[in-house]
């Protein structure tokens, strides 16, 4: 897989990566990123994620400082592994997340590293405010996670809730029944 070079300054960069700076500076692999790609250690939205922000660093200050441990990608949407510190970042700035979004194709979800099941569930849901998260158990010994949010659904909700439970069962097997506190 080869990738355009990408026309960045080159000063030099913090900003922690998948792939080495030198690669998400330039736009191309090296044999050692190559091979982590080809083995599977690394996927090509990790690539793509690490270009686009390196780019967005030489721009954006704050982005400097971020370390992005991965990007997967689900049927179009982005889900960004980022250190607490760098979500609540983002979180705190809505030109810098809008800006992070006009970047990718689809949807960016924000997720800390090496969370468990719940947080990772509690990440996709932000901004909405979650009341409880069960383990249910359906005859046949399939385990389904029950998440309850406060407020009602109505065609302003701000997040859709159907990309939530297709991401979660892509990425984590988690198979998700969303309701609502008020109908």
């Amino acid at each position: 897989m080869v990738y355009l070079p990408v026309p960045v300054s080159k000063k030099p960069i913090s900003l922690r990566t998948p792939i080495c700076s030198f690669d998400a500076m330039n736009g191309i692999l090296c044999p050692q990123c190559e091979s982590k790609l080809d083995s599977g250690q690394l996927t090509k939205s990790d690539v793509d994620a690490s270009i686009k922000l390196v780019q967005l660093s030489q721009k954006i200050p704050q982005i400097e400082k971020f370390t992005l441990n991965s990007c997967l990608e689900s049927n179009g949407n982005y889900v960004l592994y980022l250190s607490s510190t760098d979500i609540m970042t983002i979180r705190q700035s809505r030109e810098l997340y809008r800006i992070l979004q006009g970047e990718f194709a689809g949807k960016i979800w924000l997720v800390e590293q090496g969370c468990d099941d719940k947080k990772f569930i509690e990440d996709m849901f932000f901004p909405i405010k979650i009341l409880t998260i069960n383990q249910l158990w359906a005859p046949g010994g399939v385990r389904k996670t029950k998440v309850i949010v406060s407020g009602r659904k109505t065609s302003r909700f701000p997040i859709d809730i159907d990309k939530i439970i297709v991401i979660s069962q892509h990425l984590r097997k988690i198979e998700l029944v969303v309701e609502f506190e008020r109908k």
